[in-house]
């Protein structure tokens, strides 16, 4: 006899994804009805107080250079900051920035593992106070064992960076718990092999950098392109003037020349004049030289 399908609750206080096992087992329609259960806003378990600018500028910087680094390149990710991430059987979390590659890059307001067919790439908490053990310590050991291929975490007082990865391999294995080991930097830069890019700080910034180029953020870009627009405008007017004293030369020589062209046609008449003239004198003295004779 064919069992019926179960029914799983979220629990409103601890919300998890059904384990891998009992998504196997439900329904189109009852996966349909945990995905809508599952909250899109953190529960009160799961809150954690504001942590004001510090906090907030340095997620989205690191979102604004990401996403606009696999833009150019042509390569999709899918980024968020403070998404809630639902892995089977696992409490709900949020990193401060998250990344998926290879994914399509629309809009989210959770993402569940069992939904998506894969986990996170790449997960990076800010630190800036009252979370110490919870980013380096538990989170250290939960990503690994969910299998998190590379973890970054930004402390902000203390501009310190530190990074995890898990040994190659291991990252999609199921054999064995996982474990992360520190990444070691070269150089003063942490190398991401999932991103393709190198993390380091800089200007009391967390920074991206690919070779020797750092990755600007998204206010660093419109500064840079205001000062573009800025250089342009400058140009621009420079250009105007330029043209303008231009026309004005050239209309200084039309001038010039339609008046020396005035002057000699003036001297022509007056010299021709002055040949009458010196004609018929000469005629006349010829004249008065046959008379006298």
């Amino acid at each position: 006899m064919r069992q019926p399908a179960p029914v799983y609750r979220v629990d409103p206080d601890d919300p998890r994804a059904p384990t891998e096992e009992v998504w196997a087992r439900l329904s189109p329609a009852g996966r349909a009805r945990v995905i809508a259960s599952l909250p899109s806003e953190f529960p009160v378990s799961e809150a954690t107080p504001p942590e004001g600018d510090e906090h907030f500028n340095a997620k989205i910087g690191a979102r604004s250079a990401l996403g606009s680094y696999f833009a150019r390149i042509g390569r999709r990710v899918y980024l968020a900051c403070e998404l809630p991430v639902y892995y089977p059987g696992e409490r709900m979390f949020a990193p401060d920035v998250m990344a998926v590659l290879d994914v399509p890059a629309h809009r989210r307001e959770k993402w569940i593992v069992g939904v998506e067919g894969r986990g996170l790439d790449v997960a990076l908490e800010v630190l800036v106070s009252g979370r110490r053990r919870k980013d380096l310590a538990e989170n250290v050991e939960r990503y690994a064992r969910l299998g998190i291929p590379e973890y970054y975490v930004f402390d902000r007082p203390r501009l310190q960076l530190s990074g995890f990865r898990l040994p190659l391999g291991s990252a999609r294995s199921g054999a064995g718990p996982r474990r992360y080991e520190p990444i070691i930097p070269q150089g003063g830069r942490y190398i991401s092999q999932v991103l393709g890019l190198d993390l380091a700080i800089e200007d009391e910034r967390l920074r991206f950098f690919h070779g020797s180029s750092a990755l600007l953020e998204a206010d660093e870009m419109i500064s840079t392109l205001e000062g573009m627009l800025d250089s342009l405008e400058v140009r621009a007017r420079a250009a105007e003037e330029r043209a303008a004293a231009e026309a004005r030369r050239r209309k200084e020589e039309a001038r010039l020349r339609k008046e020396e062209a005035r002057r000699r046609k003036e001297e022509a008449r007056l010299r021709k004049e002055l040949e009458h003239r010196l004609a018929e004198a000469l005629a006349e003295i010829e004249r008065l030289k046959r008379r006298g004779s």
